[in-house]
């Protein structure tokens, strides 16, 4: 009998610690989910109901975008797995350039001769948002039913850190940091701080140790640090088509792109980024040191070059060069020292299995946005409705590699995850990775806010194409962006609002599609 209770009482600790580390995993990156619990060849599986079931918005989006020819997706079809990873030279846009597209022949075609679709202002959108509002505010409900978010501290107040007239603007810059956003709107601060970054005396380079790519550490005097990320090659070159999205090179335009649209958006979670010329004998050469410096060399071309040590692509082969000596780059704002304002790291629900033949659980789970909702924090607050925004905001920029994200822990749960990484974005504008928009078309859920401002973009009187132009175009390296990208951005608005149409469109998605969420 002792031997039998031994064992009840062994099984039954073993069970419950398993189901710890299921729950944890969503969190954290044990590596459960994303590789022993999910077989390593399955195919997205249709569930008979629920959230993802045949008739969901999900799956209905699915057939009606993710099968076409000018997407990058690898998605099931009844038939099989389309696997197109190109576009046909007929459907490529030619940069914006007056509307015109490229022919079979590589001539320029006008748009009229090919067919344009009318322009959808998507007026049911547009009502309906005008409608919740109003069943929120109207007179039937009293003042105190709708949130209001009254008090948002900073870092500085949390901190008892007050603002001192020997401050750099990037320490002004950190205790203004609140529990809602980075900055505020309008904020002159920011405008003072890429100026610093793009103008300020550099004193000393280093290498950043990890990642997979190489990123020098620049400093300023007064202790003022900026994230350095060189350019590797012109704005016109694509992510090349045997890239994964995991090895695939990281763009310095696409850190200064991403900061812009993170603004205008409205959700002002990335930190400032601006782009800047170097001259690499005088600002990196002679402040270099270590075994940085003994990476440098002049190539055959008489061009100073160097490569530095990280995982991939720091060789020769794939060394960064000046032309001869001059190269540009992007500088990203250092967030406050983790001493001052410690980081909770998260594992992203949606994360990729960031392996060449694996799918991760979301990817064959019909009702893994069922399951998330019941995990906390996600059951609860606001992060859900952030994630939702952060795959936005990752569709918009063509950005698959969201494996993790980062919060303040002095602000707690009730706070905004940090948008950070945007390297490997903006590689592919002719092409539209909907998988992206998962989180968003797997538990139809949008905030209020996020789709008021898409539809304000897509019916104008400013695209959001011209809204980043005119946003970048002060940069020390514009034009930031080749046009074909920002062509894109408008397309994907519009997919994006198509793919809240649809969910709308289900009976039993009217009440959760948008939320009145005022954080």
């Amino acid at each position: 009998m002792k031997l039998k209770e031994r064992l009840v009482l062994g099984f039954s600790i073993t069970a419950v610690l398993f189901t710890l580390i299921l729950v944890v995993d969503l969190q954290m990156d044990l590596g459960m989910s994303g590789h022993h619990l999910v077989p390593s060849h399955g195919r997205v599986k249709f569930g008979n109901g629920g959230v993802d079931g045949p008739g969901s918005a999900y799956n209905s989006f699915r057939k009606r975008f993710l099968q076409r020819s000018n997407n990058g997706s690898r998605e099931i079809s009844s038939g099989g797995a389309t696997t197109s990873n190109s576009v046909p030279a007929s459907q490529q846009q030619d940069g914006g350039h007056n509307g015109s597209v490229l022919g079979a022949d590589g001539r320029k075609v006008a748009a009229a001769t090919v067919g344009q679709e009318p322009h959808d202002d998507f007026s049911d959108l547009l009502d309906y948002v005008l409608n919740n509002a109003a069943e929120v505010d109207g007179p039937a409900k009293s003042s105190a039913a709708v949130p209001t978010r009254r008090h948002n501290p900073t870092l500085g107040e949390l901190m008892d850190i007050p603002a001192r007239k020997n401050m750099s603007h990037l320490d002004l810059f950190h205790i203004s940091i609140s529990q809602y956003e980075l900055y505020r709107e309008g904020d002159t601060l920011v405008d003072q701080l890429l100026h610093d970054m793009a103008t300020a005396r550099i004193v000393h380079i280093s290498q950043k140790d990890g990642g997979t790519q190489i990123k020098l550490i620049i400093d300023y005097p007064n202790d003022v640090q900026a994230l350095f990320k060189p350019m590797r090659f012109p704005r016109e070159q694509q992510t090349l088509p045997n890239h994964f999205y995991f090895t695939d090179f990281e763009r310095h335009t696409a850190e200064i792109a991403a900061f812009h649209l993170d603004r205008l958006l409205g959700f002002r979670r990335a930190m400032p980024v601006t782009g800047r010329v170097l001259n690499m004998t005088t600002e990196l050469y002679a402040l270099a040191d270590g075994e940085l410096l003994k990476t440098f060399f002049v190539s055959p071309s008489n061009n100073l070059c160097f490569h530095g040590k990280c995982s991939y692509y720091c060789d020769t082969a794939h060394a960064i060069c000046g032309n001869p000596d001059i190269l540009e780059g992007s500088f990203a704002a250092f967030l406050p020292p983790k001493e001052t304002a410690p980081r909770k790291v998260w594992r992203h629900p949606w994360r990729r299995s960031y392996h060449k033949r694996r799918k991760a659980q979301w990817e064959q789970d019909s009702d893994y946005c069922t399951m998330v909702r019941d995990i906390p924090p996600y059951d609860s607050g606001r992060r859900l409705l952030d994630l939702m925004d952060m795959a936005v905001f990752d569709f918009l920029t063509g950005n698959m590699d969201r494996h993790h994200y980062e919060t303040f822990r002095v602000f707690g749960n009730d706070t905004f995850p940090l948008h950070l990484d945007h390297g490997r974005g903006f590689g592919k504008p002719f092409q539209d990775e909907v998988s992206i928009l998962a989180p968003v078309l797997q538990c139809c859920l949008m905030r209020q806010s996020t789709l008021t401002t898409l539809l304000r973009f897509h019916n104008g009187p400013r695209k959001l194409s011209e809204a980043m132009r005119d946003s970048m175009s002060h940069d020390p390296v514009a034009p930031v962006l080749w046009e074909p990208h920002l062509t894109a951005l408008d397309r994907r608005v519009k997919i994006i609002l198509q793919g809240i149409r649809d969910c709308i469109a289900k009976d039993d998605a009217v009440d959760a599609i948008v939320q009145n969420d005022v954080s």
